[in-house]
């Protein structure tokens, strides 16, 4: 077994695995980053386990309590498994101390596989896992995506990006203009339909597995506007796909989602507009995300990420009236943020 180390909610997993594997040996390395509390580690068994059927690799994960929270985990991960996801089965847990051990989907992501050949493929795979997923959906069995939640997450924008990374402290008619911008956008979120949101189903989340996708990083999922997951997909904050491509996908997921008995709009153009002022509702609450794990965490590797982001926040504000003046307001806050060298 991995000998003991100065991590001590380490040491506490490894002893946990040894009682849960009992007598078979196994070693620990780290499996993947995270942008959140979690870690997670891969044990390689030196022969099969019975909770492990043929595999040879398990997933064990370490959510410190109270930061993070397993019983969601364990939750969503049965929803998507009933749903025909391929999500990880929980084999054991320490709910208490946020111990996990999960079967393991592998370690090539869609972000690494992806390419202009091998994209069509990969992104039917995750429509028809998502639209599974939706197509099971029931009220009162995950948590609201409610109007305080969604202006929650739109606050990360002015909170982080604009007074913490562009140190910048709007005007009494910006933050007006910010104000109205977000009722509208609010607005439109809350009227669209309800079905469950994965909250986070991007490249870095999909698993190139079979069957495929693998599902990851569920355990926030919420009830919510039927668009959200897929701005997430396909205006995904790690790779960028021509608009074109974005909305040939998005018309297949429309089709496939109306064929399940979705409850999408039976215009794809209205479907389409709901599907933008989603991602401006999503964009504006990533960009302060990024802000926030490089200015309170030290995660700096994000703020490569933020220009994609903000081309994406940028033309569809461009393409509304109503959102005209939000364009304004970014116009005016990247003018000064050149001007005093903080630009994302």
């Amino acid at each position: 077994m991995t000998p003991p180390t100065a991590d001590s909610r380490l040491v506490a997993l490894n002893d946990w695995l040894g009682e849960v594997l009992a007598s078979h040996r196994f070693t620990l390395a780290p499996a993947s980053a995270d942008a959140s509390f979690r870690r997670y580690f891969r044990a390689t068994l030196n022969a099969p386990h019975p909770l492990a059927s043929q595999a040879s690799t398990l997933i064990a994960m370490d959510a410190p309590p109270p930061m993070e929270n397993c019983r969601s985990f364990v939750h969503v991960a049965s929803l998507l498994r009933a749903a025909d996801v391929h999500a990880p089965q929980v084999l054991a847990q320490d709910l208490e101390r946020g111990f996990l051990l999960v079967t393991d989907l592998g370690t090539r992501t869609y972000l690494a596989a992806l390419d202009a050949a091998s994209a069509h493929d990969f992104y039917i795979d995750a429509l028809d896992a998502l639209v599974r997923f939706q197509a099971s959906s029931r009220a009162d069995v995950l948590p609201p995506y409610d109007e305080a939640l969604l202006r929650r997450e739109l606050d990360l924008f002015p909170d982080w990006y604009i007074a913490r990374h562009l140190r910048r402290t709007l005007a009494a008619e910006e933050r007006r203009t910010l104000d109205r911008v977000f009722a509208l956008v609010l607005a439109n979120n809350l009227a669209q339909p309800r079905v469950f949101v994965h909250r986070d189903y991007h490249s870095r989340n999909l698993m190139v597995s079979a069957p495929n996708p693998g599902v990851l990083d569920f355990q926030d999922a919420v009830y919510g506007p039927v668009t959200y997951d897929l701005v997430s997909l396909l205006r995904d904050a790690y790779i960028e796909w021509e608009e074109e491509r974005q909305i040939d996908w998005a018309a297949r997921y429309w089709e496939k989602a109306r064929a399940a008995g979705l409850p999408v709009n039976r215009d794809f153009g209205a479907f389409w507009q709901d599907f933008e002022w989603m991602g401006v509702q999503r964009q504006l609450k990533v960009l302060g995300i990024f802000a926030r794990l490089h200015h309170r965490d030290g995660k700096a590797g994000y703020l490569q990420d933020m220009p994609l982001v903000m081309r994406y926040l940028r033309s569809a504000c461009g393409r509304y009236r109503e959102l005209s003046p939000l364009l304004a307001l970014l116009d005016a806050l990247e003018d000064r943020a050149h001007a005093v060298g903080f630009a994302s």
